[in-house]
């Protein structure tokens, strides 16, 4: 009798491992790395031990698996005869015969068992870790990770095995958890959350935000031919000609063999010397224009003007022609709409 009880006690035992094993693998996958890396950041150390869980997701979830599997078998193998001897004495006593009572006890005992490990064991830890799976990671991944070093050299080696059947049918095996949407899986979101109410744009900003990822320099660049540029020489009272003109604020500058050099500013013109209002402009005040190929991302173009300070870039083609320039009012017009240049009628 008293090895039946121990039995049942091991039965809520193994129920509890194979619930923390359930909930661990759902919260290493549900969590968002983005909740999980400011908390880290912050110095919590459960976040910083659940970020490394999630940079081995091939590890704990293969713990995790270890884990399920011998808390499964031992559920059979200790608690399901337990139940089973514990049920047999009172159908006996029932009046069914000893054949009658062992088979009816089991299916009892079994029946029982599956729907305690199967409710309790599985899909409450399972829901649980789902419905708030940061607070679950936090929580729970720690514990998986201690666990996974503990068995390490084990799993390792099932690990290897199983990566090595996944290369074989032309698999490839990844050991961290990808908690970041695709621009397919974002636009999808916004589609559907603008269908149901939940999502305005009215200034067509988001819309805006995924074309510009698929743009590239050549689609907004002005050709070479279409340019309004000055020369090197140019002196503050034709520059603001320019301005007066065109009403732009900045215009390229070719050389005296027609290549583009830099750029004036309508700045550059001001000065209350009457002197130097007639002179050229010192060519130290040339404003430099970086090169960025036609085919870059329009993205890429944009970090990299960011990152020199420039307004304007010369655009090349593929065989190193100057075709045109680039203007960061024309990138950022992707972006949020049109632009008026402030100098501009």
């Amino acid at each position: 009798m008293s090895s039946d009880v121990m039995g049942l006690v091991w039965l809520v035992v193994l129920l509890i491992s194979n619930a923390f094993f359930v909930g661990s693998e759902f919260a290493v996958i549900s969590a968002r790395r983005a909740q999980i890396e400011p908390k880290a950041e912050a110095g919590s150390k459960p976040a910083k031990i659940t970020l490394k869980a999630m940079e081995n997701v091939s590890l704990m979830l293969a713990t995790a698996q270890l884990g399920i599997t011998v808390s499964s078998l031992l559920i059979l193998v200790i608690a399901e005869p337990a139940i089973h001897h514990l049920l047999e004495a009172p159908l006996k006593a029932m009046g069914l015969e000893y054949g009658t009572a062992s088979i009816v006890s089991f299916a009892i005992a079994l029946i029982l068992v599956t729907y305690l490990h199967v409710v309790l064991g599985e899909m409450l830890p399972k829901n649980i870790a789902i419905s708030i799976p940061t607070n679950a990671a936090l929580i729970l991944a720690p514990m998986l990770y201690g666990v996974s070093q503990v068995v390490k050299p084990v799993v390792w080696l099932m690990n290897q095995i199983s990566n090595m059947v996944l290369r074989i049918f032309g698999f490839r095996p990844k050991d961290e958890a990808n908690t970041a949407f695709t621009l397919e899986q974002v636009e999808g979101i916004v589609e559907e959350s603008q269908k149901h109410g939940m999502l305005a744009d009215e200034s067509k900003t988001i819309t805006n935000a995924f074309e510009f990822t698929e743009k590239v320099v050549g689609d907004v660049i002005h050709p070479i031919d279409q340019l309004i540029t000055m020369k090197a020489d140019s002196t503050p009272a034709m520059l603001q000609e320019a301005v007066a003109e065109h009403g732009f604020s900045r215009y390229p500058v070719r050389n005296g063999y027609g290549d583009l050099i830099g750029y004036w500013h309508i700045k550059d013109a001001l000065t209350d010397d009457p002197e130097k209002f007639v002179a050229p402009i010192h060519t130290k005040r040339l404003r430099t224009m970086i090169s960025i190929a036609e085919s870059a991302d329009l993205e890429d173009a944009l970090a990299q003007m960011r990152r020199t300070g420039a307004h304007i870039a010369r655009s090349f083609s593929p065989d190193g022609t100057v075709t045109g320039c680039i203007f960061l009012e024309d990138i950022i017009e992707v972006l949020v709409g049109e632009i008026e240049d402030a100098t501009r009628r």
